[in-house]
């Protein structure tokens, strides 16, 4: 049996949710047994997310070997064990860049190049790449909506791709959304039967409904839509708010997307085991005790500018059997002690990675409290450089004490440039991108968390810990307890005498799942939990009068 596709295309609006169920979709047909992957085909003319705002797309994922792209392959990757690459994303600046060096070089023998055949050709190789033995299944997003100017390429491409490939081996989903109307208590059909509409028009019949509501919807609207939409009433699936994102894949499979899939496809698998998520979810929405994480940074506005991060702390608090409240801080309001009251009422706080010199201070200030008051903190990639800068000054008394990044001309530069790296003019050029190894040092929280004493983490930063006041920071009690095999770099820093104080040069996050918590995470959320657990029986006893 060669390779199945499947495309996930989505209309009427954005933001209905693809990303989570491409990702479901993979997770179901994994659980029965295939060997899946995936892709997320964005429309945008940027090569890659690594330099728009956060505020404007979100978190930039990083895979193992160094890619920067879009967020939904994070889900991709905490849905199912397959490991993205930089051949999982693929965007419309991309696509245009080859084609382009390609004429310049003289590849196309003269010929007009043209959106069909050279830009849809590329697109299909794209795709076809990820195919071939080894992989069963590739599940192909494609952002945007069904009737932007902007994704009309990729459309005209999966509609190729049938040809390509044979059409028994296609499988065309389309996500819609059926609105709500309050006031004529009512949910509307009509939008996705539009939406479909121009998808037919473009050449591409869907297989597939997978219907967004707010609620699950009756058998009649079900009909409604399998007739005006050219599919049968069992072909239109339901994917209505639910507690739990992770509850999703068990949502799908309770109506049976996965014998319909393999039903098109031509496949048979087992029925697929979904028992650990049944058990993530019972544990993301029972868990009697609750710890409250701060979250410090800039973009804490744009939930998805951290997703990972927050999504790496549920996993951590389901391990931990705790509910996770976050409470989101603005690192630029945390101006004086007063702001810095709000940090009273946490558990753990957790300071982010980040770019530019913005709200940097209040993240020191916060630092500072955590490290004097005793709360469990976690610094990544800028939290470390800000826990170091903290360190720097108000433990070592280097006065103004900073990064290179945020001031040039700083007496203690704790923070530098690479020299390798000053002379790089590209941005792109002087960034630390991918997995790098990293040594654990025996008797340190770092180690006793991993249990082993080599790791490989994913980083995204430009400036490291500078090597020349690391004996000053070290003489003081500020623990380098992960380096660079060679022991050339800094990747994690430790207090020993502090509940919980670890920060670590990479990001974490990146390689944590509802299935496989990262040993980081846990570890803070258990630290956590156990500041927690200190201040509610402290509470009783000054209650009971002891």
């Amino acid at each position: 049996m060669g390779t199945k596709y499947i495309f996930v295309t989505g209309g009427v609006v954005s933001s209905l949710g693809k990303g989570i169920a491409t990702a479901s979709i993979g997770c179901l047909l994994e659980s029965g047994g295939a060997r899946v992957t995936m892709m997320k085909c964005d429309p945008y003319i940027n090569v890659d997310p690594g330099t728009m705002s956060p505020f404007q797309h979100g978190e930039v994922y990083v895979t193992a070997d160094g890619a920067e792209t879009d967020l939904d392959l994070g889900h991709y990757e905490r849905f199912t064990h397959s490991t993205m690459s930089r051949l999982n994303n693929v965007t419309t600046g991309q696509i245009y860049k080859s084609v382009i060096d390609k004429e310049r070089h003289g590849d196309y023998l003269g010929a007009t190049v043209q959106v069909v055949p050279h830009i849809t050709d590329e697109i299909k190789s794209r795709i076809a790449a990820l195919g071939g033995e080894g992989t069963d299944v590739v599940i192909v997003e494609i952002g945007g909506t069904v009737g932007d100017i902007e994704s009309l390429p990729f459309l005209e491409a999966i509609r190729q791709f049938a040809f390509d490939v044979g059409r028994e081996n296609v499988l065309y989903i389309h996500l819609t959304l059926l609105p709500y109307l309050s006031k004529a208590q009512e949910l509307k059909t009509k939008p996705t039967q539009h939406s479909v509409k121009a998808l037919r028009e473009i050449g591409i019949q869907p297989d597939l409904l997978i219907c967004r509501a707010r609620e699950p919807f009756d058998e009649n609207n079900q009909r409604k839509i399998a007739m005006f939409c050219n599919v049968a009433p069992g072909e239109v699936f339901q994917a209505y708010d639910v507690d739990e994102i992770y509850r999703i894949p068990l949502v799908f499979r309770e109506q049976g997307l996965v014998e319909v899939i393999l039903r098109k496809l031509g496949m048979d698998l087992d029925s697929p085991d979904m028992s650990d998520w049944e058990e993530i979810c019972r544990r993301l929405t029972t868990a009697a005790d609750s710890v409250r994480i701060g979250v410090a940074g800039k973009y804490i506005s744009h939930h998805d500018a951290y997703k990972s991060i927050y999504e790496a702390l549920r996993h951590a608090s389901a391990a931990n059997n705790v509910h996770l409240e976050v409470v989101k801080i603005d690192s630029e309001a945390l101006t004086d002690e007063e702001s810095l009251e709000a940090l009273d009422s946490i558990d753990g706080l957790l300071i982010p990675g980040g770019f530019g010199a913005r709200g940097v201070e209040g993240k020191i200030r916060a630092v500072t409290t955590a490290r004097t008051h005793g709360i469990p903190f976690f610094g990544i990639c800028l939290g470390l450089q800000c826990a170091v800068v903290e360190f720097a000054r108000n433990a070592c008394g280097l006065t103004g004490a900073n990064s290179t990044e945020f001031d040039e001309d700083t007496e203690h530069p704790v923070i530098d440039l690479l020299a390798t790296q000053r002379s790089v003019t590209n941005m792109g050029g002087t960034m630390r991108l991918g997995g790098y190894d990293c040594v654990l040092a025996e008797s340190s929280r770092a180690r006793e968390a991993y249990g082993v004493h080599m790791i490989r983490e994913r980083h995204r930063h430009r400036y490291e810990l500078n090597n020349r006041l690391r004996p000053v920071l070290e003489e003081h009690g500020l623990l380098a307890s992960g380096t660079a095999p060679d022991n050339s770099l800094v990747e994690i820093v430790e207090i020993r005498d502090h509940p919980w104080f670890v920060a670590c040069q990479f990001h974490p996050e990146f390689q944590s799942s509802p299935l496989s918590p990262h040993p980081l995470f846990r570890e803070f959320l258990a630290a956590a939990k156990r500041r927690m657990l200190s201040r509610v029986e402290s509470a009783g006893a000054r209650r009971s009068g002891r």
